[in-house]
């Protein structure tokens, strides 16, 4: 059974916790959770579960940050959560889905005993500007039968900041050598040509 929005205000501070919590954000049988104002994106051409992919920072300011398509977009939450005894679960919101922004590609179960942040895989379908604190998914649990083993992965468990896949700690040692060559920006080729254009988010 899922919880209704009265059921998760009454077991805030004990099998819920939800911080910063807004008693406004409270659904029929859910809470809103926020987009906080970064954004990782990976720079690989080629994501390989083997290895830790690099990626790059990516700050949406005020006025509102685009998203484009065919680009995987790691967010978080504003808002940290811990869950025990009940399965936390987000989906996103239909308002932002009629949009056409997928807010998690396939990772939108969590586990019981789950504390930290969610990180958010987000994809656009067609571009969409997105901006800082809007409600971006929405939280919700479900009750669990049967003994309880709570989550405590060292990959993802109280995590405090947005999270790269780990995959690579399950499938052994990482690569000590990357076979995939860095962008190269050469001041020199550009001699004549003005200034040498800053390296920026695809």
């Amino acid at each position: 059974m899922i919880l209704s929005g009265h059921e998760i205000r009454q077991q805030l501070g004990g099998n819920i916790v939800i911080e910063p919590f807004d008693e406004a954000k409270i659904n029929p049988n859910s809470y809103n959770l926020s987009l906080h104002d970064e954004l990782l994106v990976y720079e690989e051409v080629v994501l390989d579960m083997r290895k830790s992919n690099r990626v790059q920072r990516v700050r949406i300011p005020a006025d509102g940050l685009v998203l484009t398509p065919n680009q995987l977009y790691l967010g978080r939450t504003v808002e940290r959560t811990e869950t025990h005894n009940l399965v936390p679960m987000i989906e996103g919101r239909s308002s932002i889905g009629r949009l056409g922004l997928f807010v998690h590609v396939t990772a939108g179960f969590g586990d019981v005993g789950f504390c930290g942040y969610w990180t958010l895989e987000m994809f656009a379908v067609q571009p969409v500007k997105i901006y800082p604190g809007v409600s971006i998914c929405q939280l919700f649990f479900h009750q669990i039968h049967g003994a309880i083993t709570e989550y405590a992965s060292e990959k993802y468990q109280h995590n405090r900041d947005i999270q790269p896949s780990l995959l690579f700690r399950e499938l052994g040692d990482e690569p000590r050598t990357d076979p995939q060559l860095e962008l190269e920006f050469n001041p020199e080729r550009h001699a004549g040509r003005g200034p040498v254009p800053a390296r920026v988010a695809r």
